[in-house]
């Protein structure tokens, strides 16, 4: 049995309201907006402007926002360790792909600081944002640790 192209979401728009449904996660950026397939049926889009973020879900009952809006300790993901600060003051912390290729034009895939919980991924539109400052390059294949030389004080053992 095939997989479902289909992603469970949650839209977070700036009046507080959430919408729930289901996102194609190659196709749901549109012109126009995201583009939601609600649970009932209607496929809807929401223009950008509206959109605080867009929650990937496990479950539609949890929640939308991040339990934590930062990282307590750097983190270990690969990939620009990013502040985003949106137009109503919030902050959030996250990692974005360290690959240009990568970034869509209309916004930032976001990995938060609890993906581990019910909030997988968040995708950001540019037009929710202030500011995105980068605080740090976590596994940045330019510089490769160095083996530890073996110890000149220890003996061989069967040499």
């Amino acid at each position: 049995m095939s997989t479902s192209t289909t992603k469970k979401a949650l839209i977070r728009r700036y009046d507080r309201e959430n919408l729930a449904g289901f996102v194609n996660p190659a196709s749901f950026l549109q012109p126009g907006g995201v583009e939601l397939l609600s649970g009932d049926g209607h496929a809807a889009t929401v223009p950008y402007a509206e959109i605080k973020f867009v929650a990937f879900v496990r479950d539609f009952e949890g929640e939308a926002e991040p339990e934590r809006p930062n990282f307590q300790t750097r983190p270990k993901i690969a990939g620009l360790w990013v502040n985003l600060r949106f137009r109503d003051g919030s902050l959030l912390e996250g990692i974005i792909p360290n690959n240009l290729m990568l970034l869509e034009a209309t916004g930032f895939t976001v990995t938060p600081p609890d993906s581990v919980g019910n909030l997988q991924r968040l995708w950001v539109p540019r037009q929710s944002l202030v500011a995105v400052e980068v605080l740090g390059v976590v596994g940045s294949p330019l510089r490769q640790r160095k083996p530890k030389p073996p110890a000149k004080d220890q003996i061989g053992l069967f040499d």
